[in-house]
């Protein structure tokens, strides 16, 4: 076993063992009780800060991450996840939350690809996702601008409901003030 996941199964036990010790195991609904699903970055400096940053406790929401908060397919991971959490889970309300200092800012498809061939992926490879690559990478320049591309793009998705209040965000990651972007409570979606 690595250090790393000896050092994961060691803190789960500890966990584990104080949570029971405190009473703290009761099981909850898969259900958000908030009805709010958040699409935000994967981002390091947003683990265990966004949701507190938002007001929001275990149970609330779903949250999803990817870099960038993205979603700007018509189908992908992201959306089947955003479909599930609307369709079998009750969520009402989407925040796409991107964050300040964002690394896909500086991430290009050209930089990517010369690192995928410095680890030995293939020409051939490369070349198989360079498309997607330019399309997904390539298009985030702007912390603000991406986040409403990506809520007009989920606003447009033909596969998501016109009464879902789809909003966006933006935190910084040093001090959690959030600047909201787009009220889709107030904006029309037709």
């Amino acid at each position: 076993m690595s250090m790393l996941l000896n050092q994961i199964v060691t803190a789960n036990a500890q966990f584990v063992s104080e949570r029971a010790a405190q009473g703290l195991l009761t099981p909850l609904s898969k259900y958000p009780q908030r009805n709010l699903a958040v699409l935000t970055c994967m981002d390091t400096r947003l683990l265990d800060f966004l949701e507190p940053a938002m007001g929001l406790r275990r149970g609330e929401a779903k949250i999803i991450k990817v870099a960038g908060n993205t979603a700007t397919a018509d189908f992908d991971a992201v959306i089947g996840s955003l479909l599930v959490a609307v369709y079998e889970l009750g969520v009402q309300e989407i925040i796409v939350m991107g964050h300040d200092g964002c690394g896909m800012l500086h991430t290009t498809a050209a930089g990517l690809s010369q690192k995928m061939r410095d680890r030995g992926i293939s020409e051939d490879v490369i070349a198989g996702v360079q498309p997607q690559l330019k399309e997904w990478a390539d298009a985030i320049g702007d912390v603000e601008m991406s986040v409403r591309h990506t809520v007009e793009c989920l606003r447009c998705n033909p596969y998501l409901p016109k009464d879902i209040a789809i909003h966006g965000a933006v935190i910084h990651p040093d001090n959690g003030q959030i600047r909201i972007l787009v009220d889709g409570s107030t904006e029309c979606r037709v």
